[in-house]
């Protein structure tokens, strides 16, 4: 019962957080400040009330419209918060309630922003990619993860040029790399490589589907973190099997 009421605490903060990475993805890629000015309609500008920014049960009451004008909010809101509640209560059952819960969380969140930009806007922004970067190098062993950030994003930053000049086209995004170093400090080694092995395999088939098209690859390599993360035990199990049988 009372890892319940925890876990309840936890989606309660997880998805405030998630308030405010909305607040991150709609700013950051139009170069807008994010404290200023304050909550509004992006259609008619009308300053909200706070009663119109309670995460998730504000849109529902709404319905999903604007409280002013009438317009409608996207659905995407709410889908943030709610996904963002859900990746606190997982991290809180994988690490308990210690200082690691926060700062894992902040990680992930900041991934979570990161491939919605990537997404929509096919870009990484610098700022919230090496902020996720520096928390992820917070570690009870931070000396450690500071190697293993190093190894992972400068191994791969070498595999990209040589790959760029072979292929004489962009291999990989430079934000990407920042994203690998921040999959080094958090998994370390040897599962930094399931976890890369896993996000090529989870964007296989969408850049098949796509064919020319470019398609996001922090996306998968967050997906491909968060599920080794999450799963550690299990992946270094299936690690073994495949080495060993």
């Amino acid at each position: 019962m009372e890892d319940l009421v925890f876990a309840i605490i936890v989606f309660i903060f997880g998805i405030m957080i998630g308030s405010f990475l909305n607040v991150l993805i709609y700013r950051i890629p139009k170069g807008e400040n994010i404290a200023f000015p304050a909550s509004h309609c992006q259609s008619c500008l009308t300053p909200l009330k706070w009663y119109h920014n309670i995460p998730i049960f504000s849109w529902l009451f709404l319905r999903g419209k604007c409280g002013f004008c009438g317009e409608k909010i996207s659905i995407q809101y709410p889908i943030i918060e709610f996904i963002t509640g859900l990746i606190a209560i997982a991290l809180f059952y994988k690490l308990g309630l210690n200082w690691q819960l926060p700062i894992v969380f902040i990680v992930f969140s900041l991934l979570f922003a990161l491939v919605m930009i990537d997404f929509k806007y096919m870009a990484v922004p610098d700022n919230l990619n090496y902020l996720a970067l520096a928390f992820a190098l917070i570690q009870p062993n931070y000396l450690d993860a500071i190697i293993n950030a190093l190894i992972a994003g400068g191994s791969i930053a070498i595999l990209r040029i040589i790959l760029t000049k072979i292929l004489k086209k962009e291999a990989m995004g430079e934000g990407d790399i920042p994203v690998i170093a921040t999959m080094g400090a958090l998994l370390g080694f040897p599962l930094f490589f399931v976890a890369l092995f896993l996000s090529a395999l989870l964007a296989m088939l969408p850049s098949l589907l796509a064919r020319d098209k470019m398609v996001p690859f922090v996306p998968f390599l967050a997906m491909g973190t968060f599920i080794v993360y999450i799963f550690d035990t299990q992946a270094l199990e299936l690690l073994q099997w495949v080495i060993y049988g």
